[in-house]
């Protein structure tokens, strides 16, 4: 006759660390492994097309919402011209000095809305530029710098424009060289400025915003690629204007 001790001992169940694999676990665990190693290995692969896609291109979800607006600010930009030139072919017009024009169009204007077009011939560029530099106005496109000028007013006219993101339309901003010609047209007058260099300065460096006596266009990116650290900033000096009643102003 067994003791209660002996029989409880028989019954004791075996730890599952101790328990032989099943074929059937074996199997499916090593399948598990591979398909985990195959998504780990997709999903490398689609990162890094992703970021070829963005470094040689651009980003192409935020593109389709810019386009859409670029598409958007190009009727409303020619509405504006259409409304505003009539105005600016009379006897009296066309004796209003250039600079009160642009500044009286510039308080006119506000955030978000369409002021010009910029034409970058090297960068392969032209788009609408809207008049700020907050998130959602650069989502639409390049945007002036509200604390600076409007061409023609005879002080800076400083413009901000994504480099991999809606469009990415200062994407190739580094090629530009001195002497390059940029246009910039707005409801009033043509503007042609050339490349005179460029400069790489911190983000915080707010003194880039003042004006050095003397008309001159700055675009700004993002610097390096992907970062937000540094601004790389081109300038370009006023070589020639042409305003809308016909009367060309050489610089």
């Amino acid at each position: 006759m067994r003791s209660a001790t002996s029989c409880s001992a028989s019954w004791v169940l075996m730890e599952p660390s101790a328990r032989p694999d099943a074929p059937g676990a074996r199997a499916w665990r090593r399948r598990s492994a591979r398909w985990l190693g195959s998504l780990l290995i997709l999903a490398g692969v689609v990162g890094l097309a992703w970021v070829a896609t963005i470094t040689l291109w651009q980003d192409p979800l935020t593109a389709i919402y810019a386009k859409r607006s670029q598409s958007h600010l190009s009727s409303a930009y020619e509405e504006r011209v259409r409304k505003i030139q009539p105005t600016l072919v009379t006897p009296a017009a066309k004796r209003v000095p250039l600079a009160t024009v642009a500044r009286r169009f510039r308080t006119s204007s506000s955030t978000g809305q369409a002021v010009g077009r910029l034409v970058v011939p090297r960068m392969g560029l032209s788009t609408v530029i809207v008049a700020g530099t907050d998130t959602a106005s650069l989502q639409k496109g390049p945007g002036l710098d509200e604390r600076t000028h409007m061409p023609g007013e005879g002080q800076l006219v400083y413009i901000a424009g994504h480099r991999t993101t809606y469009l990415a339309p200062f994407s190739h901003i580094d090629r530009l060289k001195p002497g390059d010609r940029v246009q910039l047209s707005t409801p009033y007058a043509r503007f042609e400025y050339r490349v005179t260099g460029h400069a790489i300065v911190p983000a915080t460096d707010v003194g880039r915003l003042q004006s050095r006596g003397y008309e001159e266009l700055a675009l700004q990116a993002c610097h390096p690629r992907f970062f937000a650290t540094q601004r790389y900033i081109v300038y370009a000096r006023l070589v020639g204007v042409q305003r809308i009643h016909g009367i060309a102003l050489s610089k």
